[in-house]
């Protein structure tokens, strides 16, 4: 009777022992299962050290590049460039004959990139401002120089000045066409009058119609008021733009950011050093507009096209044939859907050269004008 009433104490109490066990199992705080390959095992340490080596590639994520020592030699060639313009304000007409028309100094801050070792600096053509004598350069160390204008160009927006100094740093060029998209950049200048400001991005398009340029880079870099003339740095630590203007509906950074192609602004520079300014195409000076619905529907032409408002008699392309009331919808079989897209091409054509202008007259007749390219060119200042 002893032992039968021990052995159901002991069996009893081997069943509350299993139901704990069982229950830590449930819960997860007690591990039955046996290791994880992953983990390190005291008794086989190399086997298991190379094993980790091997899987750490691929379960760590892909940092951002550091790109910290490009970002210091940028700021080496960045300078910080201030102007003053003189602007015109509106006077009440009932005034005018007695006080004129009055005169404004507005300061102008922007940025700059040294490109040669004695001094030549490229930066936007709205950085100068329009009087030359009062251009004052600050290079990456804080000292102050005064500048010269080298030349402008109104089309590019580009300028080129020069400060008497050898032995400056500077950072080679890259190839703009070989940029891609998501690509790394870094965008330099001094925003805000914050002097050494580098902010980091990638390229969003690498050729985005803007203007009378149909090759602008697209960066979500952030860049501001006093970014312009700024260098755009690839992660190479090669100049592959010049930061000239942003999209913003509130005047500050909004993700979109424009900069002309380092291929183009190093053409634009040499003929601006050489020169003083830059010759473009031009087929003459004339008034067009696009061609609106209402218009098109008037006189049966097509919804898309450059509409000739006015041409100046001088005109080339009055001279041959193209006349006021004109549309031209195509140029070198090229077809055209705006005004833009009609000066994106012909500033781009040799001078002397001849464009075919594809041309519906008033009457509806559809007639081939080949025009010669004239020059047409930013005088220098």
């Amino acid at each position: 009777m002893k032992i039968t009433s021990g052995r159901v104490m002991m069996s009893a109490a081997l069943l509350v022992v299993a139901g704990f066990l069982v229950g830590l199992v449930v819960s997860g705080r007690l591990d039955l299962t046996a290791p994880s390959v992953a983990a390190v095992d005291d008794t086989q340490p190399d086997t298991a050290a190379a094993a980790a080596d091997v899987a750490a590639p691929a379960m760590q994520p892909a940092g951002l590049p550091d790109l910290s020592a490009i970002a210091e030699r940028a700021l080496d060639v960045s300078v910080n460039i201030s102007s003053t313009s003189l602007v015109r304000v509106p006077v009440d007409p009932f005034f005018a004959p007695f006080f004129g028309n009055r005169v404004q100094r507005s300061q102008s801050l922007g940025s700059g990139v040294i490109v040669s070792p004695d001094g030549y600096i490229l930066t936007n053509t709205h950085v100068v401002g329009n009087q030359p004598e009062t251009l004052r350069v600050t290079l990456g160390d804080g000292q102050e120089r005064p500048a010269r204008l080298i030349g402008t160009d109104q089309i590019s927006d580009l300028a080129v000045i020069k400060i008497d100094e050898t032995g400056l740093p500077t950072i080679p060029w890259g190839d703009s066409s070989r940029l891609r998209v998501a690509e790394w950049v870094l965008a330099v200048g001094n925003p805000f009058q914050l002097s050494g400001t580098v902010t980091l991005g990638i390229v969003s398009t690498v050729s985005r119609a803007v203007g009378a340029y149909q090759d602008f880079i697209q960066t979500d870099a952030a860049i501001n008021p006093g970014n312009s003339g700024g260098a755009l740095i690839n992660a190479r630590g090669e100049l592959v733009g010049i930061n000239t203007m942003i999209y913003s509906e509130t005047g500050g950074y909004q993700g979109i950011g424009f900069a002309i192609p380092s291929n183009t602004a190093r053409q634009i520079m040499a003929e601006l050093i050489e020169h003083g300014y830059v010759t473009w195409g031009s087929i003459g000076r004339m008034t067009l507009v696009g061609i609106d619905a209402n218009r098109a529907q008037r006189y049966g032409l097509p919804s898309t096209g450059a509409w000739v408002q006015s041409i100046a008699r001088s005109a080339s392309a009055y001279r041959a044939g193209l006349e006021p009331g004109d549309l031209i919808t195509a140029i070198n079989g090229q077809s055209i859907a705006s005004v833009e897209d009609l000066d994106r091409v012909i500033v781009r054509q040799k001078v002397g050269s001849t464009v075919t202008l594809s041309v519906i007259k008033e009457d509806g007749r559809r007639v081939e004008l080949r025009v010669p390219v004239e020059p047409r060119r930013s005088e220098p200042r």
